[in-house]
């Protein structure tokens, strides 16, 4: 996706409780090259934008580096930490728990740690459950496991309500792991923090399966569905050439982002159409799927398609109102195209069976596969070090492969999309030919 150039650079200051003046209990170094890991510089930047033109002036955004300062802000020994999860499912959620109740307590001899119940519900006596006790027994070996050992929900809850119970349970670290609807209500709580003039560090940890994030290269948790997904497109591919004008259809997810369809594509290497929602699905007419659907079958006498559940839907019933997150209900393409599919090839004398797959919620429960672990180990401790740090009232980023600290007040609200002119898209386009029919 092709950077926003018109931010400035106050967007990107990260909010801080105070001045750091404590040492930090971990035991690295100041040194390059004496053979230890280093303290991460206070100033240390990413450049926002690295690629230029020979002559061209260089872009001076920059972000905020994460990682282990030599000075925090909290006292260890004072510190008690809240995670909560929100949102739906993705693989490797429990390792970002593992990890971060690991570091909090091991490393950096936080004395409690303890995890919210279901999402924001658990912030609110009134109707959530008491927060549990995370230790490193209870964790132990919950990075085997998909889901999430906390539990999880969906929408907001009360600001104020909020940071009553954060205030009443002696919590001055909360960790929000989720999505842009989650982002906005960490910020929601940095802000009432603020407003009282609290030290309560409030750090967000992107997760979302669709990896829509922006300011995140990669979500964890997005490899790990995308292999799921690959192996659903091969079945589909081999229902498909089983018999003489087979169809293999398999929705993904993808309410507004087709990352997880065209990645799972390429993947795979045997779909034929990929659909996803940034591009508009033309059905009927001599250009349009339909038609070039039955020219692939004349050509090849099977074909895979693969949608995201989020494209065509201007082709469908509207559904009103959104969930408890603020996402638009969805109809349901995957059902509605195989109709349409059979419908036309029978109207055009071109008998088919068509194989519909819908893997939805099994490529997001999984337990998160070893590229993820590595990657919610690293948004795990990051977050741990920006909150010892006093930093707050930000989302842990992943930008040109360095972990950065993101005011939730520049991340929230913006949604990646798949840009048409990427070389993700150009290579789903060469992998599948779909053009050419």
């Amino acid at each position: 996706m092709a950077p926003n150039l018109n931010f400035t650079q106050s967007q990107f200051d990260v909010a801080s409780l105070g001045p750091c003046t404590l040492d930090s209990p971990l035991q690295l170094s100041t040194v390059p090259g004496d053979g230890r890991c280093d303290f991460t510089f206070d100033d240390a930047r990413i450049l926002y934008e690295p690629r230029f033109r020979t002559g061209e002036s260089i872009c001076p955004l920059s972000l905020e580096h994460a990682g282990p300062r030599q000075k925090i802000f909290f006292d260890p020994a004072q510190v008690k930490a809240a995670i909560v999860t929100c949102g739906g499912l993705s693989p490797g959620i429990n390792n970002v728990v593992r990890t971060a109740v690991l570091e909090l307590i091991h490393n950096y001899g936080v004395p409690e740690v303890v995890g919210i119940r279901f999402g924001y519900e658990g912030l609110n006596p009134a109707v959530g459950r008491p927060p549990m006790k995370l230790t490193p027994e209870v964790v132990e070996n919950i990075h085997h496991h998909g889901g999430t050992i906390l539990g999880t929900s969906r929408g907001p809850q009360d600001a104020a309500t909020t940071v009553d119970f954060l205030v009443n349970q002696g919590i001055n670290i909360l960790f929000c792991i989720g999505g842009d609807g989650t982002q906005r209500g960490s910020h929601a709580i940095a802000v009432e923090v603020a407003r009282r003039g609290l030290k309560i560090a409030v750090v967000g940890i992107p997760k979302t399966i669709d990896n829509d994030i922006e300011f995140c290269y990669t979500t964890f948790g997005f490899a790990t569905a995308v292999a799921e997904a690959e192996v659903a497109i091969d079945r589909a591919h081999v229902e498909a050439k089983s018999v003489d004008n087979g169809i293999g259809l398999v929705k993904l997810m993808g309410r507004e982002a087709g990352f997880i369809t065209a990645t799972a594509v390429l993947a795979s290497g045997e779909a034929n159409f990929c659909l996803v929602p940034e591009l508009p699905l033309e059905l009927h007419g001599p250009h349009g799927f339909l038609a070039k659907l039955k020219r692939r079958l004349q050509a090849r006498s099977h074909a895979v398609v693969v949608v995201a559940e989020g494209a065509g839907q201007h082709l469908l019933e509207e559904i009103a109102g959104a969930d408890a997150s603020g996402n638009r209900r969805l109809s349901d393409i995957g059902y509605f195209l195989k109709a349409e599919i059979e419908s036309y090839l029978h109207a055009e004398g071109v008998p088919t069976s068509v194989k519909y797959f819908d893997p939805s919620y099994l490529i997001r429960s999984l337990p998160a596969e070893a590229v993820d672990s590595l990657l919610c180990e690293r948004f795990a401790r990051a977050a741990v070090h920006a909150a010892m740090a006093g930093r707050t009232d930000l989302l842990i980023g992943l930008w040109h492969n360095h972990l950065i600290h993101v005011p939730l007040t520049t991340s929230t609200g913006l949604k990646k999309r798949l840009d048409p002119e990427s070389e993700l898209w150009t290579s789903v386009l060469s992998l599948t030919g779909q053009e050419k029919w």
